[in-house]
Formats: structure tokens, sequence, C-alpha cells
């Protein structure tokens, strides 16, 4: 629009100049041999063309912004769709990203300008968590409503983000399921739940977003364990064997893709009080430890989210919660660690 502008100036001044160039010349009775009813004539002449320049020129100047809005419509029609596009800037995926520490990854990612794909089961949560980052943080959120812990899941998510070709650069696998579960009383269907989503699920959307994560080097893989994976727990038999592996496998994939540029980290956070539950449980079970050791789900994000991009493997926040799992790790299996979480 400042190029038109700046084209009508100059076409308007440029008549306005002719007219009167031709008024001063042949208005010099010294140069120029006509005679003054001459010259009035010649003058009338100039001005009745003024009219019809004027007109010629609002006409190719509606052309001209005609073909300007036409060149826009068809270099960027959506512009004018109703369907939404995906930006370039990296997308982050994080699994399980509505509430607790999920949420919270997806915060420090959206803090760090990553657009997000949040994916959980509960429409309401995906909704309120994808307005209040794009509110706050400015960045697109794409919202998944998917069952994790049901074998499909994985398969159809890695399927939207192929087919939109997303430049997945992160990916968080956060969605977990724990609780106090005796596991010789386990439900069978809890006991596969439990199984599918702590550790199915995560090896599934790994293997199978990796080749979007091998197009947008450096690429990081986050795999939320626990300290329960440190040792086992008879209260929570099966969450501390999920989380084991969760481990376990995080470590040999890092290994496994350390040439491809691609990062696998684990996260193992102690005590974090994202439900009255679990504060309740951790305080009666840990005592003035479980007190000591809690850190608020914020502070997980944040310290997971920086140590991730640096290329750190085994993310363990809190000084205390750090030192009391390499305690865990070193005493007998059969030994003091059965006895610390009851």
């Amino acid at each position: 629009m400042r190029f038109l502008r700046i084209y009508i100036a100059f076409k308007s001044s440029k008549v306005n100049f002719c007219i009167v160039a031709i008024s001063r010349f042949v208005g010099k009775k010294k140069q120029f041999f006509l005679s003054r009813p001459a010259q009035q004539k010649v003058c009338a002449l100039a001005l009745s063309f003024a009219p019809v320049q004027a007109r010629v020129f609002r006409n190719s100047s509606m052309r001209l912004i005609t073909l300007y809005f036409v060149l826009i419509c068809l270099s960027r029609p959506h512009a004018f769709c109703q369907e939404k596009t995906h930006s370039t800037e990296p997308y982050a995926l994080v699994a399980g990203g509505s509430k607790g520490i999920e949420h919270a990854i997806a915060e420090a990612l959206a803090k760090r300008k990553f657009n997000l794909i949040l994916v959980a089961r509960h429409l309401d949560a995906l909704e309120n968590a994808a307005h209040q980052l794009e509110e706050r943080y400015g960045v697109d959120v794409e919202i998944l409503q998917y069952d994790l812990s049901e074998e499909t899941s994985a398969e159809k998510i890695s399927t939207w983000c192929i087919e939109r070709k997303i430049p997945l650069k992160v990916l968080c696998n956060v969605a977990g399921y724990g609780g106090v579960n005796d596991y010789l009383s386990l439900p069978l269907d809890t006991l596969r739940y439990m199984v599918n989503l702590n550790l199915e699920s995560c090896m599934a959307l790994t293997q199978l977003l990796l080749p979007l994560l091998s197009q947008n080097k450096p690429a990081y893989v986050l795999n939320v364990s626990s300290m329960a994976g440190f040792a086992p727990i008879p209260s929570k038999n099966m969450y501390s064997a999920t989380k084991s592996a969760v481990v376990f496998f995080s470590y040999s994939l890092r290994n496994q893709l350390r040439k491809k540029d691609i990062s696998v980290s684990c996260l193992a956070p102690g005590p974090v009080y994202t439900k009255p539950s679990i504060k309740k449980d951790t305080e009666s079970k840990l005592g003035w430890l479980g007190k000591k050791m809690a850190v608020r789900p914020q502070r997980v994000g944040e310290v997971s989210v920086k140590r991730m991009l640096k290329g750190r493997m085994l993310i363990i926040p809190g000084t205390l919660a750090k030192t009391t799992s390499v305690l865990i790790r070193v005493l007998p299996r059969d030994g003091p660690p059965v006895f610390i979480i009851k």
C-alpha cells in the first residue's frame, strides 16, 4: 500500500507539472513565436486533457490495487482459510500434558517458545491448558484427545504428526499411573493399564516419532520415571517395576541414538505434591524425609526442560532427592531401600 500511495502522488504531480510547464513555456514571447490567442488555445488544450488523464489514472490505479490483492490471495491462501495451519517453529509433544508435572513441563517448553502438542484423555483439561499457554506465552498449542493406555493411540498420534509434517524437535513421555496398589490383589485390568500407560506407550511413541525427530536435529526425548524406579517397593510393586524399566530403556536408547544427534534424558523425581492424596501418602510413609524431598511441580518442569536441553541423562530435581537416590542405588536391593518406603 505504501508503494501505491507513492505511485499515485507521483502520477498526479506529473500531470500538474506538465500543465504548468506548457503554460510557462508558451508564455515566454522571446522563445516562442505563437501569438497570445494561440498561446491561450495551447494552454486550454493542455487543461482539457487533465480530466482525461485523471480518469485514465484512476482506472489504472484500481487495476493495480485489484492485481495486488489477487496476488495476495494466490500467494497466501491460508489467510482466507478457516483450517489452522502449522507454524514452522519447532514443536514439542507432551504426552499427558494437561495437569501436574505434565503441565509444568509444557509450560517450561512454552517459555522457551516451543509450539506444543498436548495429548491426554480429558478434553476439558486439555482445552484449559492450551488456552492458558497460548494466552500467556504466545505459542501455538495443538490438543489431541487420546487414551495412551490403548494400543492404537501411539500409532494414531504419530500418523497425525507425520501427515501434517510437524517439525517435531522434543518428545516428552510424561503420562503415567501410580498410587498404592498391592500386586497380590491387583486386578488384571489395572495391571495391564499400568504397564501400557507407564511403559508401552512411552516405547511405542518414541519408536514411531523417531523419523520426525531425526529431521529436526538436534532433537530431544524426555522419559519420565521416578525415584521408585531405583528401589523395590512392596506397596508399589508394579509401579516401581515399570518405572525401573523406563530408566533402563532410556539409558539403552541414549547409547543407541548418540551418533544420530538425538539426546535421550530420564526424569526421576522424588515426591511431587500434585494431589492431596500424594502428599498424605508420602508423609505417612516417609515422614520428615518426604517433606524435605518434596518439590513443586513448577520446579520439576523447569529443571527437567533446562537439563534436557543441555543433554543430561538422569535428571533428579532437588539436592536431598538426588543424594537419597544415590544411597538407594548403592545399598543392597534386599536391605534398607525396602524399609525406607514401606
